[in-house]
């Protein structure tokens, strides 16, 4: 009996495991998570997962909480590297990256990151 439940607890931690695996995870964004860097033209998102662009969404915010205007999402050859041109020159300040990605196998998962503009 002991040993049954051993296995089933074990069995439910691989499933548990298997499910947090298959999301999206942002693996590198550029620029940096904190980092000060020159006004970029983009942003970079590289994932995990192949991602569904029709589906997902990057938003860029200032420090004060204005939304600023960005490009479409486009993916590169992989569907994993996710690239938003940024519309304008940012200004000096600190910056908002909110993201929502989509994967292929129908996962969702979302999070932000901040950089400062010098």
């Amino acid at each position: 009996m002991k040993k049954a439940i051993v296995i089933t607890a074990a069995v439910a931690a691989f499933a548990i495991a298997g499910q947090a695996c298959a999301h999206a995870r942002l693996l590198m964004g550029a620029p940096k998570n904190g980092a000060t860097v020159a006004a970029p033209k983009a942003m970079t998102l590289r994932y995990s997962e192949e991602i569904v662009p029709a589906a997902s969404n990057v938003k860029l915010a200032t420090g004060a909480g204005a939304a600023v205007a960005t490009g479409p999402i486009a993916l590169d050859k992989t569907k994993k590297i996710v690239t938003v041109p940024i519309a304008a020159p940012l200004a000096a300040g600190r910056y908002t990256v909110t993201w929502h990605m989509k994967t292929e196998d129908g996962h969702e998962t979302d999070g932000t990151f901040a950089f400062t503009v010098k």
